[in-house]
């Protein structure tokens, strides 16, 4: 039975797998910061790593962060970050169902709206943006990045 839920302690190997798909070029950390920030994210208020749970198998994940906000009638607004879904089970619309309850968890919380980057210009990629509810041309997205020593 494929389960929408919060992530927990007992989640962050397979989570950590998924990140590996989605950033495999990213060194392997072996300091265990990595598993401070996994306890920090899933402590924290406001932030939310979600999971699809097939069964005991993590096969998606998001990464909701619900901001305050000043603006808006201090309505707060949401990012969500680092969206994958388990490569052998993309296009099956996995993606589409934990996008959905991650932005009805925005929505519940207040948020009047949600942004996402990303750095992919795959066709396929930006097309699974949009029918999600996404607009390219709602903003104009900025990056930066501290200089390199």
């Amino acid at each position: 039975m494929l389960v929408f839920r919060e992530a927990g302690f007992d989640d962050f190997e397979h989570v950590q797998c998924l990140y590996r798909q989605l950033n495999p070029d990213d060194p392997i950390v072996t300091d265990g910061s990595d598993a401070a920030a996994f306890a920090a994210i899933i402590d924290r208020p406001g932030l939310h790593l979600f999971v699809l749970d097939d069964d005991g198998a993590i096969v998606a994940t998001t990464y909701l962060n619900v901001i305050p906000n000043l603006s808006r009638s201090s309505s707060p607004y949401a990012v969500i970050e680092n969206v994958v879904v388990e490569k052998a089970l993309r296009g099956t619309g996995l993606g589409k169902r934990i996008m959905a309850a991650t932005l009805q968890v925005a929505w519940d919380a207040g948020c009047y709206k949600a942004m996402l980057m990303t750095g992919s210009r795959r066709p396929s990629t930006l097309a699974f943006y949009k029918a999600c509810g996404f607009s390219p041309d709602a903003k104009s997205a900025f990056l930066a990045r501290p200089p390199q020593t």
